[in-house]
């Protein structure tokens, strides 16, 4: 790649309003009651980690359709305009349609595409659970909106090195150096 490519990972998550439980308290030999509704809002947030600065994009959608990862795709484009970028992701179908696919090529963002079936090879995949864990999970918010813009603060607030760190890239066994 061109000196000065950015090389970035690409990858969403899904927030839902009701938290995931992954602890909780009840006496020994009952079930603890878990009351839910019916409805559970669910919002999508792309993102994308510059593999060598540590660099963070993000932004939330509704959904998670082609229309919504060109959208993500010109807001990588503006924050690394003057710049090559290279995009590593999966073959989700919000990546794959053709107008996902004529948009990266009029932006020039060269998209590299992760074997099938392979999560624990992006690196976006482990900062997205670092963010769940910490912020999601066990925790009530009182709005969805409410709770992507502290997802989305909390992983932006991190710094560089934490950023990469928590994302694998300085594990011994990462597969990829940048």
């Amino acid at each position: 790649m061109p000196p000065r490519t950015a090389k970035l990972a690409e990858d969403e998550t899904d927030l839902r309003l009701f938290p995931p439980l992954r602890a909780g308290w009840a006496r020994r030999g009952e079930e603890a009651p878990v009351p839910i509704s019916g409805g559970n809002a669910k919002r999508v947030v792309f993102g994308a980690l510059n593999l060598e600065t540590g660099g963070r994009v993000f932004l939330a959608h509704r959904r998670q359709r082609g229309v919504e990862f060109e959208d993500f795709l010109e807001e990588v484009r503006w924050y690394y305009r003057g710049r090559q970028v290279a995009l590593l992701l999966d073959e989700d179908s919000s990546h794959t349609a053709e107008d996902s696919q004529d948009t990266a090529d009029e932006l020039g963002i060269e998209l590299l595409w992760l074997p099938k079936r392979s999560p624990h090879l992006n690196p976006m995949d482990h900062l997205w659970r670092h963010g769940k864990e910490v912020m999601s999970a066990n925790h009530q918010y009182a709005s969805i909106d409410g709770q992507v813009e502290q997802f989305i603060n909390y992983l932006s607030g991190l710094s560089a090195y934490e950023a990469l760190k928590k994302a694998g890239i300085f594990s011994k066994d990462f597969w990829l150096k940048p």
